[in-house]
């Protein structure tokens, strides 16, 4: 897991967002397409793709992607 694919990842999951706006540092709950909806598709995505199981918690306590980021493989790595 790394984080390039984790954020490519991540802005697969936005339509209307400019991907050049996703990086580490992308205060992701700031963007303007940013939603519950969006969130429940982060998390079927983390599920999908890393076989981890995130909660609504993990998320609203990640300000970047960076820390989700490191939320997930925090997870993985305990699995």
């Amino acid at each position: 897991m790394n984080i390039k694919e984790f954020i490519d990842n991540f802005a697969d999951q936005f339509d209307d967002t400019d991907r050049a706006v996703f990086t580490s540092e992308t205060k992701f709950k700031q963007l303007d397409e940013w939603s519950s909806l969006t969130a429940l598709s982060i998390i079927a995505m983390v599920d999908d793709e890393y076989d981890v199981i995130i909660k609504g918690n993990d998320i609203i306590n990640s300000e970047t992607i960076q820390d989700l980021f490191e939320v997930v493989k925090n997870l993985s790595d305990n699995a």
